[in-house]
């Protein structure tokens, strides 16, 4: 899992510093759960981070109730903060990406932030700097997966429990 490792080092270098640059915005903190939906799928190569550092808790414990993460705890706090996968990383931020538009192909910057964290300047006059750009690290995690393996499965976050 080393390169899994230095994937999540790389991406927290870069998201520590906007986390700090929007310190005042972000509502997000332990118990904080209205981006940890259920149904989430990660790579394979995520999945397997999951299963191996908490072993334990996948055996013994149970998923959260259905229409949250099932790693939440009855406090709403995730029970595998540590090992996060990349979407978990990212939630909250600014986000950005761009989209072609169907009608002439022509690139188009959107713009996304959890409604909690919708206060202050907005989003759309933040200094693209300033907001999680989506895309490079999908494509370094989907690298990642590939390398694992070519068939690049997705698997339900959920699917993990053994108790389900």
């Amino acid at each position: 899992m080393t390169a899994l490792t230095d994937f999540y080092a790389a991406l927290d270098a870069l998201v520590v510093p906007l986390c700090e640059t929007h310190a005042a915005r972000l509502k997000c903190g332990r118990g904080c759960a209205s981006c940890c939906v259920d149904d989430l799928t990660v790579y394979a190569v995520e999945a397997r981070n999951i299963q191996e550092t908490h072993a334990e808790l996948l055996h013994n414990a149970a998923p959260h109730s259905s229409g949250a993460c099932a790693f939440l705890d009855a406090a709403g706090a995730c029970r595998i903060y540590e090992s996060r996968p990349y979407v978990c990383r990212t939630q909250g931020l600014p986000l950005r990406w761009l989209e072609e538009m169907d009608d002439d192909e022509s690139l188009v910057e959107l713009r996304d932030i959890c409604p909690l964290n919708d206060v202050g300047e907005p989003i759309e006059e933040l200094p693209a700097e300033t907001c999680w750009t989506i895309g490079p690290f999908e494509g370094k995690l989907a690298q990642l997966q590939y390398a694992d393996d070519k068939s690049m499965p997705r698997i339900a976050l959920r699917k993990l429990f053994a108790h389900t």
